[in-house]
């Protein structure tokens, strides 16, 4: 076995006693692993934070960073299958394409899609598919009710042009975001792909956190006379059915 497979077999020895946790020779045991092989894996885990010792009982349990990761795979595994009901009723009742989206790091992330087989245009929002934030509807909804240290990252980078449409001034950008704050959706109209408009929502958490954005996308020409009050609260509405407030 390699040495990745040896590190998830003591991780999974170590996480199946977590209650009271497991020493070193009961690891041994466990695994059957060579002593200078188990000592080496254990030591780089406990330093990665993925394991943690504690000196008082020499027992060594799963770790702050490995409970981390396991809770933003289960968060975000929960809220689309939380979200899924309400996107596929926005899809019967308006149509055309519906996403939800997560933000991780300076990107967004699509995590669910429900899209009509005879939709006209070809979309780039593939399940797992990143995103840039200042271009997009959901996006646009992320970096507004994020956090000022998210802002700041992505204000200090190059915002990339992608069509005439997008947004690459700073200043302009920040006023949208505040335009978004205060009207409670977002808009992308033509700004990442020409041809399609869309109107992006907040889902929240139950500390009232923004956890995740659906969106509505729709070719532009639906809208050239300008999206209906009624569809853009259509969309919120749904973004409140999903939200855990």
């Amino acid at each position: 076995m390699s040495s990745l497979a040896n590190a998830f077999t003591i991780l999974e020895q170590v996480v199946a006693e977590q209650a009271g946790g497991l020493t070193f020779t009961e690891i041994l045991q466990c695994t059957d692993l060579p002593r200078s092989s188990a000592h080496r894996l254990i030591k780089e885990l406990t330093a990665l934070n993925v394991l943690s010792y504690e000196p008082e009982t020499k027992t060594y349990r799963g770790g702050f960073s490995l409970a981390a990761l396991g809770a933003q795979i289960t968060s975000n595994l929960d809220i689309r299958q939380a979200c899924r009901p309400v996107l596929k009723s926005l899809q019967d009742t308006l149509g055309n394409v519906v996403t939800l989206s997560i933000c991780d790091e300076d990107t967004g992330i699509y995590i669910d899609k429900i899209e009509p087989s005879d939709f006209g245009l070809r979309l780039h929002s593939e399940i797992g598919k990143s995103f840039p934030l200042h271009c997009t509807a959901m996006g646009k909804i992320h970096l507004a009710h994020g956090t000022e240290a998210l802002r700041e990252r992505v204000l200090s980078q190059k915002l990339d042009s992608y069509t005439e449409s997008t947004i690459t001034n700073s200043e302009e950008l920040l006023a949208e975001l505040g335009r978004v704050r205060a009207q409670g959706y977002a808009l992308d109209d033509e700004e990442i792909s020409r041809g399609l408009t869309c109107i992006g929502a907040p889902i929240f958490g139950l500390s009232g956190e923004v956890i995740a954005a659906m969106s509505l996308t729709a070719p532009s020409h639906v809208y050239e006379d300008g999206i209906p009050d009624k569809v853009i609260q259509i969309i919120l509405q749904h973004a409140e059915r999903a939200s855990l407030r």
